[in-house]
């Protein structure tokens, strides 16, 4: 026997006979501690107004009450999460105000609004999911413990009660491998940089934005004891990850008779190497990582585990598929013999060509019925469940909202389905084991409208009446009704957020290596609506700009809605430039790439006023955590390379993260136009044809140089006032955009 393998034995059932599978529990003081804490964070020196009380579930489901009692306010639930979903409720729909990312400061009045009859909402869902795999690295890449805080609190707020939790989990590895006997040099070539965890942990890719310093897994280790502590005692059910085969590339060499396949995921990366779920090794080393794992972070008994992420199989073969899926089961099983498999359904969406109904029913057959979670990944625009008889009613599942792909921020949604579907689903009787709902987008912090109202169907069973939801939205948000404000929000509703099937919203041809075509490399341009029309709530926003100046969360939507009516404007505007290079009209030319260059200024001060759209934040973020010199180089080239080039300068997946972002438009974007057009007006004034393919090799040249630069410094802070620069832009844009065709 492999001198590995019976060592691993005797570790296994050493670390068993330890309690080393022992559950993650949560005394009532401790949860109670909580739930004082987190009232203390919003309310902060109103919190002696409010009374926690707890009671318990209604009917095995989780409940909240709110009512006044003399001059106090009485939040109660059958657990913190509940207890500070009831606190939300009434910060949104009696003092009007609304806690979200972009605006954390809660203003009470000096006598508290009196609830006049008891509020008292049951959840229709056991299971409130949140976070995508991708969410970790598009937003979450370079958060510290105080912004994690706040993002718990943001979930318990909203009723979120099952978060994925993969923080540190590359700490982890790195002691199981070493446990096996793998050196450091080897693993230098299976960790990946921190922007690219998400898909390490997936099986996508190894060691690019590497090799990975000891101290950031020290450091993150650290952090993720601190979010797991904090959730479990708000009463949330962390899901962690579980093995899924992929190892390092040295696996090979060190155990030869391992049966191993190499895949590819995306061109442009190398290959790595997954270790078969048949080979007898697979139980063994995903029982070591379970046993690692649950030392140092507990367990509550939920893994995630996506064997075939955007990798197709080898083979369609249905026997195969549930002996694969019943071999992964039992490599959590075996050791966590609670465990409950969370599977993500997304490869049934993006891989439909082969997950035909019977290679779905085998996947799922292999596990038994209770103890795996199909996550419906995308079921406001691609609803997996609806073409499988709700996973054929043996499989439970949970509906998500996907909505965000690449971190991008335009503003885009599907408003009247998010609204709608949810209930529809939970009343069809064809719903089979519909058992939770949830959010999986793969970035957060923007179109803060749209996670808010898909939240609202956590606490209620019914369809939510768009119209009257976005009035009051509206009112929490900025502190007071406003007639042209709510019509502002209808056209909203009826432009950005009626967004179509594609893979998220429009965002600029200004974000794309420049081209004469309409549509760049995946850079979405395409619009669902009338850009005229988004331009009329442009202008009510505008003209009430006074009035809530002092609102953090309007003077945000001001800044995006300018944003992204600039944004749409880019593709007029560079259609013009290609109209003139065509008819060879060389004044057209220069006169409308000035006015391009220009927009994209613009547009870079508007966003230098406002700190969620800042490279100089993102950039700042990542050398925070960096210990010497060459460390924080390292995160500042990871930051700069996932929101530009995703990988080397020839990477397929450049733009696929792209960002308008102040500093990354006038340093990056502006520049590779500016080159562009130079070199076709250089070409127009000597009647040659451009050489387009031998100048996009110079920019990616030039890309690639700007990816790895450490000398220019971006402003981490917000500079210039916000309304008064929207104003101004407003002036100068608002004409030419309402003339368009």
């Amino acid at each position: 026997m492999n001198r590995f393998v019976s060592g691993l034995i005797v570790f296994v059932c050493i670390a068993a006979l330890m309690g080393c599978s022992q559950s993650a529990t949560i005394d009532d003081k401790k949860q109670d501690d909580a739930a004082t804490a987190l009232l203390k964070r919003i309310v902060k020196d109103k919190a002696g107004s409010f009374l926690i009380e707890y009671i318990p579930q209604d009917n095995g489901k989780d409940v909240y009450e709110l009512e006044s009692n003399g001059d106090r306010i009485v939040l109660r639930g059958n657990n913190a999460v509940a207890v500070a979903s009831a606190l939300n409720h009434y910060l949104k729909h009696f003092c009007h105000q609304h806690y979200a990312w972009d605006k954390l400061d809660v203003t009470l009045p000096d006598v508290l609004p009196v609830v006049s009859a008891k509020v008292r909402r049951v959840s229709p869902y056991k299971y409130r999911y949140y976070l995508n795999y991708c969410t970790f690295n598009y937003t979450m890449a370079w958060w510290d413990w105080e912004r994690w805080q706040r993002e718990i609190d943001w979930m318990a707020l909203h009723g979120i009660n099952m978060p994925l939790a993969l923080t540190g989990e590359e700490a982890i590895w790195n002691d199981v491998y070493h446990t096996m006997g793998f050196t450091d040099k080897e693993l230098e070539t299976f960790f990946t940089g921190p922007s690219y965890f998400s898909w390490f942990w997936m099986g996508n890719i190894d060691a690019w934005g590497g090799p990975l310093p000891q101290n950031w897994m020290d450091t993150h280790k650290d952090l993720q004891k601190k979010i797991l502590a904090q959730e479990r005692a708000l009463g949330m059910t962390p899901v962690l990850p579980a093995f899924t085969g992929h190892v390092p590339p040295a696996f090979k060499d060190k155990f030869p008779n391992a049966k191993l396949k190499k895949t590819n995921w995306e061109a442009g990366f190398n290959d790595v190497y997954i270790l078969d779920a048949e080979d007898s090794l697979f139980e063994k080393v995903g029982a070591l990582f379970l046993e690692a794992q649950t030392r140092e972070y507990g367990t509550d008994h939920f893994y995630s585990a996506d064997t075939f992420n955007e990798n197709v199989p080898p083979t369609n073969d249905t026997t195969f598929l549930k002996q694969i899926s019943n071999k992964v089961y039992k490599s959590m099983a075996n050791t966590d013999p609670q465990a409950v498999w969370l599977m993500q359904g997304w490869m049934f969406h993006y891989n439909d060509e082969y997950w035909k109904p019977a290679q779905i029913k085998a996947i799922l057959s292999g596990v038994p019925e209770d103890r795996m979670i199909v996550l419906d990944l995308y079921s406001e625009s691609h609803p997996v469940w609806q073409q499988t008889d709700a996973y054929y009613g043996k499989t439970p599942w949970i509906w998500n909202m996907l909505q965000n792909f690449g971190g991008n921020v335009a503003m885009f949604g599907r408003m009247r389905n998010v609204a709608a579907d949810p209930s529809a689903a939970l009343h069809d009787a064809k719903s089979g084991k519909l058992t939770g709902i949830g959010l999986t987008p793969e970035g957060i912090e923007q179109n803060p409208a749209l996670f808010e109202l898909m939240l609202e169907n956590v606490w209620q069973s019914e369809a939510i009446n768009l119209d009257n939801w976005l009035r009051d939205y509206a009112t929490a948000r900025y502190g007071s009704e406003n007639a042209s404000i709510n019509e502002a929000w209808t056209i909203l509703k009826n432009t950005v957020y009626s967004g179509g099937l594609g893979e998220g919203g429009s965002e600029s041809i200004i974000v794309a290596r420049p081209t004469f075509s309409i549509q760049g490399h995946r850079v979405l341009t395409k619009l669902d609506y009338d850009p005229v029309e988004l331009a009329k709530a442009w202008k009510i926003f505008v003209d009430n700009a006074d009035a809530f100046k002092d609102n953090t969360g309007y003077r945000y939507d001001l800044v995006d809605i300018t944003r992204q009516v600039l944004a749409n404007y880019a593709s007029p505007l560079q259609q013009s430039i290609a109209t003139a290079y065509s008819k060879k009209d060389i004044a057209s030319f220069k006169k409308y790439s000035t006015e391009f260059i220009q927009l994209i200024d613009d547009m870079d001060t508007l966003l230098s006023t406002h700190p969620d759209f800042l490279l100089g934040k993102w950039i700042d973020d990542a050398r925070s955590w960096g210990v010497t010199p060459e460390e924080k180089n390292l995160y500042e080239f990871n930051a700069r390379d996932l929101v530009t080039l995703w990988g080397d300068k020839n990477s397929e997946l450049h733009e696929y993260s792209n960002r308008q972002w102040a500093g990354l438009l006038k340093d990056f974007y502006k520049p590779r136009w500016q080159q562009f057009f130079t070199y076709i007006e250089q070409s127009m004034v000597q009647r040659k044809t451009p050489d387009l393919a031998t100048f996009e090799t110079k920019l990616k040249d030039w890309e690639w140089q700007w990816v790895n630069s450490t000398k220019e410094k971006y402003s981490p802070t917000a500079q210039g006032n916000s309304i008064d620069i929207a104003k101004a832009i407003y002036g100068k844009y608002h004409s030419r955009i309402t003339a368009m065709p």
